[in-house]
């Protein structure tokens, strides 16, 4: 009789890794379009940070993070029992359907949308249902798509507000409605607003302070994007305190370092203002790049409701993979949408920057137009 061979999980079988943007870094002098951090990067000071905040280190970390969920407390004005800690908020998303759903539940997503949602939602065994997002609706979600999966028996909704790839903002009294239906129904809610700090109107868009309302909304954010510090893992959940309790069951002990909650603590408490001036510079740029795009022949559409841009290039025969690789001779790195489905391999996803880059950036698609059109 010959050995069993070791399977994992059905649910793993044909789950492929996500793909993210972000890659330039591997390649040396290219400037990255492809990601949507702050253009200016952490605050100057970011070394003296991390070098104060290794008290500590010599004991397991606070798993509590209680005073990290203070001052987060304090800067979104939620009780400190309505706050979860995360590595990243990628740690919340993980989190939420395996604390939520069994195998076999339904969840609706957006498509075009974040990839991890889908990955973490299969990982436990939950079905996905697709609300596709179309360039004909402006890539809005449609509010009576929700109500139909409503009646379709789904689990929760999630929502990525900007959302990712298309930039797209939902305002607050939407994304409040859509909560509202969904809480009627039993429905569980997963709002993203990682990317919302750097919107320089997000106090008016914002819906975490709707979990001191309602008892089925989940919303996260990270310090990942605001200010730029990817390598550093720090993310945070907002949402009742019943639900915040059965999270915190799957949470992972110890899931955030004590350097990682020193740092997040001088950022949040100290320099919520660096993030709010980049928000103010990006959006005034943006509509001085999108113009400069639209000028020389670009798809660039409208101005973005966010601060980077979800492009079709159809109008210019040209998929994205061929549109990257002519921008990658003028060391400028964009986001090939490929792998977020059919058809969006004619998608390429930019974020805006500062005057002078953005400058190189406009010329470097002027250049990739010329070479395009010969």
């Amino acid at each position: 009789m010959g050995k069993r061979p070791i399977r994992a999980r059905d649910a793993l079988a044909d789950l492929p890794k996500t793909i993210h943007g972000g890659q330039a870094w591997k390649l040396g002098n290219v400037e990255d379009y492809s990601h949507n951090l702050n253009p200016f990067g952490p605050p100057e000071d970011i070394n003296d940070i991390i070098l104060s905040a290794t008290d500590g280190i010599g004991h397991y970390p606070d798993d509590s993070c209680s005073e990290l969920k203070s001052v987060i407390s304090k800067e979104f004005g939620v009780d400190t029992d309505k706050i979860m800690i995360g590595s990243g908020s990628s740690d919340i998303i993980r989190n939420f359907p395996n604390t939520f759903f069994n195998p076999g539940d339904i969840v609706l997503l957006n498509r075009p949308s974040f990839a991890e949602y889908g990955q973490q939602c299969r990982i436990v065994g939950a079905k996905i249902k697709w609300n596709d997002l179309t360039e004909e609706d402006d890539f809005r979600i449609d509010p009576q798509a929700v109500t139909d999966a409503i009646d379709f028996g789904v689990r929760a909704v999630y929502i990525c507000n900007p959302n990712n790839p298309t930039g797209r903002i939902e305002p607050r009294e939407k994304i409040e409605s859509i909560v509202k239906e969904c809480s009627d129904a039993g429905v569980l809610v997963f709002l993203d607003e990682t990317l919302l700090e750097l919107v320089s109107d997000h106090d008016d868009i914002s819906c975490v302070g709707l979990v001191d309302k309602y008892d089925n909304l989940v919303v996260a954010g990270s310090l990942t994007k605001s200010f730029a510090i990817p390598g550093i893992r720090i993310g945070f959940g907002f949402a009742s305190d019943t639900i915040t309790e059965q999270m915190e069951k799957v949470r992972m002990t110890w899931n955030v370092g004590q350097i990682e909650q020193n740092v997040s603590k001088v950022l949040i408490g100290e320099r919520m203002d660096y993030v709010r001036k980049a928000a103010d510079i990006m959006a005034k740029e943006s509509a001085v790049m999108n113009k400069q795009l639209n000028d020389i022949g670009f798809p660039a559409g409208n101005v973005s409701d966010s601060f980077f841009y979800f492009n079709s290039l159809r109008p210019l025969g040209v998929r994205c993979a061929e549109f990257k690789e002519h921008m990658l001779r003028s060391n400028i790195m964009v986001r090939d949408c490929e792998s977020f489905g059919t058809p969006f391999e004619w998608y390429v996803r930019y974020s805006v920057k500062d005057r002078e880059r953005n400058d190189r950036f406009v010329a470097a698609v002027e250049k990739t137009l010329k070479e395009l059109r010969h």
